[in-house]
Formats: C-alpha cells, sequence, structure tokens
C-alpha cells in the first residue's frame, strides 16, 4: 500500500474516514457539499485538524444543509468566524456560503449537485478543475482532485492493494464506469 493507505488504518482520526467514506460514491446534496467544504478548509492544512473540527464544522454550519448557508447575513458570518469550532478563515467561510448558492442553482439548471458532477463526467483532472474554478470559489486544483477522488469521480483515493479499495470497486464508483 501506499499513502493515506499506509497510515489511516488503525490511526484514531483517520481510520474510520478511511475505511468508510473516502472513495465512496455518494448522491445526497449535503454529504457532496460537506465534502467540497471540508476539502476548501483543509487548504494549507492537515487533513487531520479538518477531520479533528468536523463535528463543530458541521454544527456551525448547520449540518450542511445548502439553503439555510446560501441564506447567511454578515450577522451569521460573524458567528462562523467567532466560532472556535471551525477552521476561522474569511475567504473560505465566504467561499462556502457563495458555493452553497451556486449548488442551490444547480438544482435547477441540472436537478442538484449529484446530476451535475454525473453530466459533466467523465474528465479528466485538469478539465474537472477548470469547470470547477468556472463555477465555485475557492476551488483549486488540490481542493478539486481530492473531492472528486473522495466521492469516486476519479481514482486514486486507495492503493489497489489497500481492502478498501475492493469494497469501493463493487459499488462501482463514477471513475471505474469511463
Amino acid at each position: 500500500m501506499s499513502g493515506y493507505c499506509d497510515f489511516a488504518p488503525g490511526h484514531p482520526v483517520h481510520e474510520s474516514y478511511h475505511a468508510t467514506e473516502y472513495g465512496f460514491p455518494q448522491r445526497e446534496e449535503a454529504v457532496l457539499f460537506e465534502r467540497l467544504c471540508l476539502e476548501i478548509m483543509q487548504a494549507g492544512l492537515s487533513w487531520e485538524i479538518v477531520l479533528k473540527r468536523r463535528p463543530g464544522m458541521g454544527r456551525a454550519f448547520l449540518g450542511w444543509d445548502v439553503d439555510t448557508i446560501a441564506a447567511m447575513d454578515d450577522a451569521e458570518k460573524a458567528r462562523l468566524l467567532a466560532d472556535p469550532a471551525i477552521i476561522r478563515n474569511r475567504l473560505k467561510v465566504d467561499a462556502i456560503i457563495h458555493n452553497a448558492g451556486i449548488v442551490r442553482r444547480l438544482r435547477g439548471s441540472h436537478g442538484g449537485f449529484a446530476a451535475w458532477l454525473d453530466a459533466n463526467h467523465p474528465r479528466d483532472k485538469a478539465a474537472w478543475i477548470k469547470l470547477f474554478k468556472g463555477t465555485f470559489r475557492f476551488t483549486g486544483g488540490e481542493i478539486v482532485g481530492e473531492f472528486l477522488m473522495s466521492l469516486g469521480y476519479l481514482p486514486g483515493a486507495h492503493a489497489q492493494n489497500c481492502p478498501v479499495a475492493e469494497r469501493i470497486a463493487r459499488l462501482s464508483p463514477p471513475w471505474m464506469r469511463a
């Protein structure tokens, strides 16, 4: 094995995410949006910090409800930026609120976030990055790549000999259907 698959098993913070979420296909809007937001929050930080703060961010961002987040005003932004349970970065918080509005609009244009991803699949990583940069805020190459790998739209979440890879393969993630 290599990378994440080497150190995540048995790790008190990474094990569960590695074994039950990373690379597994998802369709639910709140799950997709949370995953994008977590990747945005991770920029410049370790994934371990994000996973440790994940419960607090879920509470602060009200269960990742897209409609509620898209409607947040300056008072809500101030509440978020004062909350020690989250990663308090104004640019990241602003991007999350803005991106919630984008996801909401994807319902009308494509039937939802998952349908938008499906409509644009398959693409190579460079094409995905270009699409995300033209659609969302705070979505650089690492953020987009990890987001898409975490949902099975791009390969590489797990080493081929990782036991989790076999479980994911049985679910036929999008990258395997391309």
